[in-house]
């Protein structure tokens, strides 16, 4: 079964043109944006994930 998921996982090569694409989609001053956002959003997913909440630490703190 793990082989025919991997069979459908783009191979280096096809990284590249990926790439390629995104840069000409998006440009060059837009992927850092759009990288910073998706970091956010994983980010804020592993937290809610663990049940760590910037508020719940804050009420902690100041009851």
């Amino acid at each position: 079964m793990l082989n025919t998921v991997l069979a459908f996982l783009p191979a280096g090569g096809e990284w590249i043109v990926i790439a390629l694409v995104a840069l000409l989609i998006f440009g060059g001053k837009k992927i850092p944006e759009l990288m910073h956002g998706v970091g956010k959003g994983i980010r804020s997913f592993k937290e809610g994930m663990n049940g760590t909440d910037e508020k719940k630490e804050d009420d902690k703190l100041n009851p």
